[in-house]
């Protein structure tokens, strides 16, 4: 059964980090949309031998890989856009807690943040539109 969706979900990966750290960027990121977007989740799982899973996304999730520059242009489309979107910065991998993640955000001014990677999802059109440019992640 095939599935449409009107939205996407969206993740952009700085293509010159380490593999360990896309995965890492890539987790965090989009924990802020499962975090706070309404209906985005799906139910859990069960198996036939009655073990119960966690539930995950109702939708794929696109994974897109960037130069700094095309994230920068990325970043700037969607602050342009005002859509709520996550973002993980080279300073969050020296870090190891929330607490210091959103101290580390907080001390850099949006010009001076080195973005790793960014995740969004709204309707797809914009996100489209956000990612003009930017090649699914190889």
């Amino acid at each position: 059964m095939s599935m449409t969706f009107d939205t996407k979900i969206a993740v952009i990966l700085r293509n010159d980090l380490p593999t360990w750290q896309k995965l890492n960027v890539t987790a965090f990121t989009v924990s802020g949309i499962a975090g706070t977007v309404p209906d985005v989740m799906g139910e859990k799982y069960e198996d036939a031998s009655g073990n119960r899973y966690l539930p995950m996304f109702k939708q794929p999730v696109m994974v897109f890989e960037a130069s700094a520059e095309q994230i920068l242009k990325a970043y700037e489309r969607a602050m342009k856009a005002e859509i709520p979107f996550s973002i993980f910065t080279e300073d969050l991998f020296a870090t190891g807690n929330d607490i210091d993640n959103r101290a580390a955000v907080i001390a850099k001014r949006s010009d001076e943040l080195k973005l790793a990677g960014m995740a969004l999802r709204d309707r797809k059109k914009l996100v489209d539109k956000i990612l003009d440019g930017i090649k699914l992640h190889r």
